[in-house]
């Protein structure tokens, strides 16, 4: 794929989602990254319904490490996997209050080696908290970054990562993450794409695979009706 290609890909998802951003509710740097450990396979809409108290009850890494890991876990049982985001928040913070005084470090190498923080969440954090471009590739941006074709059907999140920070201007990494996120979580889905009225059906492969499925499947049905019509008009 050309650069061309992938300026056109950009402005028009750009043109649909002008306004994307970071949809956890956070207030700084340490909030984002809980918020972020505690969306891993969970809906962000979820994560912010158990951070509305959450974040009122515990502030600071000490707060959390200050509670029975019982009590932390009562706190977010509506997340999934609660019982080991429990743990991982704990030791998180445990750390930072150790070796980084309480604050979340800025330095990506030094996020990835937090308990339940990887190279998504610290690429999240990053760029959201401290400004930093960076795209961190999850499951929307990786499902329709390959069917797009600015990344390989069998390419992993890393290979993914990689061909985008290459293909998209350094200056937008962070942007083009938020606008993927959106056009995958409201356009681009992943069992009901809406590629009947999309705008990039024409660089799509899958979206013109679904729609030539569509078409021959429409055909087939109508085979029938047309053979009874004939029947019927040869019995009258």
């Amino acid at each position: 794929m050309n650069a061309s290609q992938v300026r056109h890909i950009l402005d028009t998802i750009g043109d649909l989602f002008p306004d994307a951003h970071c949809e956890l509710n956070h207030s700084n740097a340490f909030e984002l990254t809980i918020a972020v450990l505690l969306s891993a396979q969970c809906t962000d809409a979820t994560v912010n319904k158990v951070t509305v108290d959450l974040f009122q009850k515990y502030k600071t890494p000490l707060d959390y490490v200050s509670v029975p890991a019982e009590e932390l876990e009562g706190d977010i049982r509506r997340i999934g996997l609660y019982r080991n985001k429990a743990k991982h928040i704990q030791s998180l913070c445990a750390i930072l209050i150790e070796q980084y005084g309480g604050e979340i470090p800025q330095a990506h190498d030094h996020l990835v080696t937090l308990p339940g923080v990887g190279r998504k969440t610290a690429n999240v954090v990053v760029s959201n908290a401290f400004g930093v471009p960076a795209i961190a590739v999850d499951t929307h941006v990786e499902r329709v970054s390959k069917r797009l074709a600015l990344a390989g059907w069998k390419d992993s999140v890393l290979e993914v990562e990689k061909k985008l920070m290459k293909a998209v201007p350094r200056d937008e990494w962070t942007l083009t993450h938020h606008r993927l996120i959106f056009f995958g979580r409201y356009h681009c889905k992943a069992q009901n794409p809406q590629c009947q009225v999309c705008p990039l059906l024409d660089v799509c492969r899958e979206g013109k695979k679904r729609m030539k499925t569509a078409v021959v499947s429409k055909t087939k049905n109508k085979q029938p009706a047309v053979k009874d019509l004939e029947m019927k008009k040869r019995m009258g």
